[in-house]
């Protein structure tokens, strides 16, 4: 199955013509919205959905409130996203959708193909941070903040959900030590500094398991070994058909 950009959409009163007019004019061809799980009713499910989904990052207290008091709910399908190429202007053109509906009176709104979330302020201020890029590299860093869900962890390996957007696969750290809180941000690095790499390198498709990968010409190598999706079944939106690269300690 062919990766997909859905989003879940709230509101309190929502006008589910508008939305569909917007999803038409911002989204563009391939875009919808899913008229068959329309709710006018609030869904007691939500908040605890959007909490599971790193609301504490960028979540305010309005935002919070924004959720608890929503009555309406939609679901936007982008098209079914091929290469990378197609991807990334999926992936552009639905965070310009999400800030879109925002502005016109949605009230929050989260990934469901990568379990992620950010405040409402949050979303305008990726929104317009990529209508501004200066170049493809900083585009590219702003959808990666904006659709992939990091750091998860289990056990001993932390991992990102959500490269499959971006038409990459994800990235995982086994080593030990990886609960510790203190290094947190050492591991997160790490995760991103990966991650970018394969999303802006051009050698990215030549990379090969049992190479080597370092932040800097001083710091600890890893190597990279690939592995196919094993988390997600491949009918679920959060499921990688690229697999993912694991990071092991040289």
């Amino acid at each position: 199955m062919k990766p997909r950009q859905v989003i879940c959409v709230l509101g309190a009163g929502l006008d589910l013509d508008l939305v569909e007019k917007l999803v038409a004019e911002v989204g563009g061809p391939g875009f919808s919205l899913d008229r068959e799980f329309v709710m006018t009713t609030p869904d007691p499910r939500m908040l605890q959905s959007f909490e599971s989904c790193l609301t504490n990052a960028t979540f305010t207290a309005a935002d919070r409130q924004a959720v608890s008091g929503h009555d309406s709910v939609a679901y936007i399908l982008s098209p079914p996203m091929g290469d990378k190429d197609v991807s990334f202007l999926v992936a552009a053109r639905m965070l310009a959708l999400t800030a879109a509906l925002l502005r016109a009176g949605a009230t929050a709104v989260k990934c469901e193909s990568s379990g992620l979330t950010h405040g409402r302020d949050r979303w305008l201020e990726l929104a317009d941070l990529a209508a501004d890029a200066p170049s493809l590299a900083d585009l590219t860093k702003i959808l990666y903040y904006a659709w992939v869900k990091r750091p998860l962890s289990d056990d001993d390996r932390m991992y990102t959900c959500g490269m499959h957007l971006l038409g990459e696969p994800d990235v995982e750290i086994e080593a030990d030590g990886l609960a510790d809180r203190e290094r947190l941000d050492d591991w997160v690095e790490l995760i991103d500094g990966l991650a970018v790499y394969l999303l802006t390198e051009v050698r990215t498709p030549d990379i090969r398991s049992g190479e080597g990968f370092r932040l800097a010409p001083e710091a600890p190598r890893w190597i990279l070994t690939r592995r196919a999706c094993h988390r997600y079944a491949d009918d679920d939106f959060f499921y990688n058909p690229y697999g993912h690269w694991l990071l092991t300690p040289g």
